[in-house]
């Protein structure tokens, strides 16, 4: 092992010993005495299996056969969850030919950032994830199950799903992914006509039909954001079958992965000989390793939250200060926009995940000694799925050298010593800037502070040629108990044309910008909030703010003194918490936490 990456796993098991030993306790109680349809009443199972057919029914008024609960994030609007309609039928009679049983558990909603980006209902995306989670939770608390699989692909979707399934971590739990919609529109020219119509250079139509060649047909949106880092991690954590993250829906060899994924769950139930609960699998190895994936590939920032309140719902004290150090050593492997112009299916077909993982794991920065899904050690990810001639799933060894190393390139040859994601400290709080999209020359912004208290104030002042100027945007109260910490995507369209005409150009917010996060320097996520009295309310239009994601740090030329006496903004927030659903989520707002704890409202929960 790399010395570093040991040294910083070391350090979260010391620091997890007593909560992870805590939560170990409690999942190994919840699984003695294996199934637990055994202690349900006869009226209780007779509901349970009331709507089965006769021979499911049959299977399920005993214990003899594992009994596999199917959680879906399933709506046909969104496309990357739209395919998962047939799966449920897939599932099920796979498990009838493996000689077990399946029942869709739960529905979860599944939120698409894409189409709330911007919009009142992007307040909620956030929150969503702990909704999930405990709509999984509902689900599974009826017992019936001896394993379950997890239907879900997108930026929220997956990490609350994670929770979910380490909540019941005594159940064994496979992540079964839709995968990505074929390449359209490239998304470098998909960004340029954003950018020529904030510009006023091209009309709506130009605009939406660059926008629908993009985002085309089912599937994940093929940038590199937090739904496809989301499936990066499940891979490299050992939640998923090696090569399954991206495979395209609707094709054969999908079809036999979801197949194949219902067989393996079925098989590391407690009822068999290879009981592989979700608890066990993920671990503080299983946690550092999806951090380094994450960082290899340059990933989506949300996860600075979510992998922190994933590893904490199993037990685990993931802080940002372990991300920064670990992305000191990782290597960037990857080249996918908005880090370069390739997309995810250029990135499996350039050898994806089988060689990322065998070429990290010969670096050492991987544990190869963990638990995943499909057996004991990490090397057997060293694979990728091929479709036999009888329609079943055999493996070969994935590539030993990359097929386009502009795409996807080996250790020796990486675009960068270091993931590119760092944590930032100092007169402002903490903050995330990932900055692997980002040109080295503008990695240090210094330069007067223009406030805003809404991204529409800032796309107003934009229209109005009001910021032709050096300066650092600081929209402040978005965090989580302010309103609910909405991405805030809609800004790096006039950013970015201000960067192109010289000046220089950064982003400061207690909001978030997401896996999409481009080319202009964004400092986010930043920490105590504004709306919790956090520094950031102190700043005031003029004030000097200096960003250095080389030091890593966010401060403010200001004396000591007049900084100290300053009162602290506020803000009438009331028309964002009302509307749309937003009005009852206040109890969330209320118990959210601080984005370096995972910005959950679970509280010591979890």
């Amino acid at each position: 092992m790399h010395d570093r990456v040991a040294a910083v796993t070391e350090r979260i098991r010391k620091r997890s010993r007593s909560k992870r030993s805590a939560y170990l306790d409690r999942i190994r109680r919840a699984g003695e005495g294996g199934p637990r349809r055994t202690t349900l009443s006869c009226g209780n199972l007779a509901h349970g299996f009331a709507a089965c057919g006769l021979s499911d029914k049959a299977a399920l008024k005993g214990d003899v056969v594992p009994n596999l609960g199917i959680v879906t994030a399933y709506n046909d609007m969104l496309s990357a969850h739209q395919p998962f309609e047939r799966f449920p039928e897939l599932i099920k009679e796979a498990a009838r030919e493996a000689g077990g049983v399946a029942q869709v558990a739960a529905g979860v909603p599944a939120m698409c950032d894409g189409v709330t980006q911007g919009q009142p209902g992007m307040e909620l995306s956030l929150f969503s994830r702990d909704v999930i989670a405990l709509s999984a939770a509902v689900g599974l608390s009826h017992n019936m199950f001896d394993a379950a699989v997890f239907l879900g692909v997108c930026d929220k979707i997956v990490p609350g799903l994670v929770i979910a399934a380490l909540s019941f971590g005594h159940l064994p739990a496979i992540f079964v992914p839709a995968g990505p919609m074929p390449s359209g529109l490239p998304n470098d020219e998909k960004a340029r006509i954003r950018q020529l119509y904030a510009e006023g250079k091209v009309g709506r139509d130009e605009l939406l039909e660059a926008e629908s060649e993009s985002y085309h047909s089912p599937g994940t949106c093929t940038f590199y954001g937090t739904a496809n880092s989301n499936q990066m991690l499940m891979e490299i954590m050992g939640l998923h079958l090696p090569g399954a993250s991206f495979v395209n829906p609707n094709t054969p060899l999908r079809d036999a992965l979801t197949a194949e994924a219902t067989k393996r769950a079925l098989s590391i139930t407690a009822l068999g000989n290879a009981y592989t609960p979700a608890g066990e699998v993920i671990d503080e190895r299983a946690v550092v390793n999806g951090v380094v994936g994450l960082h290899a590939t340059g990933g989506s920032t949300n996860h600075a939250m979510h992998l922190v309140a994933m590893a904490a719902a199993a037990g685990i004290d993931l802080t940002w200060d372990d991300l920064s150090e670990l992305s000191d050593v990782v290597p960037l492997m990857a080249r996918i926009y908005p880090n370069g112009l390739a997309d995810v299916n250029h990135f499996h077909a350039a050898g994806g995940m089988g060689f990322l993982i065998s070429e990290l794991l010969d670096a050492g920065l991987l544990h190869g000694d963990v638990t995943t899904v499909w057996g004991q050690g990490l090397d057997l990810y060293r694979q990728e799925p091929r479709l036999g001639d009888d329609g079943s799933v055999t493996w070969q060894p994935a590539a030993t050298t990359s097929y386009d190393e502009a795409v996807l390139a080996p250790v020796a040859k990486a675009f960068s010593p270091n993931g590119g994601l760092k944590v930032l400290d100092g007169d402002l709080g903490r903050a995330v800037i990932k900055v692997s999209a980002v040109k080295p020359e503008r990695h240090v912004i210094e330069a007067p502070a223009v406030i805003f208290h809404s991204q529409d104030a800032l796309m107003a002042a934009f229209k109005a040629g009001e910021l032709e100027k050096d300066f650092i945007a600081v929209v402040r109260f978005q965090g989580p108990q302010a309103i609910g910490m909405p991405e805030l995507h809609k800004l790096t369209p006039p950013l970015g044309v201000l960067q192109d005409r010289g000046f220089k150009v950064a982003l400061v917010t207690d909001g978030r910008m997401s896996g999409a996060s481009g080319k202009v320097p964004a400092a986010i996520h930043v920490t105590p909030e504004a709306a919790c009295g956090g520094p950031i309310a102190r700043l005031r239009d003029g004030d000097v703010v200096k960003l250095d994601a080389v030091a890593g740090t966010l401060t403010v030329d200001v004396p000591a003194e007049e900084w100290a006496r300053r009162d602290l903004a506020s803000e009438d927030l009331s028309a964002s918490h009302v509307g749309l659903g937003r009005e009852l989520f206040a109890p969330f707002r209320a118990a959210a936490g601080p984005a370096d704890l995972g910005a959950h409202v679970f509280g010591a929960g979890l």
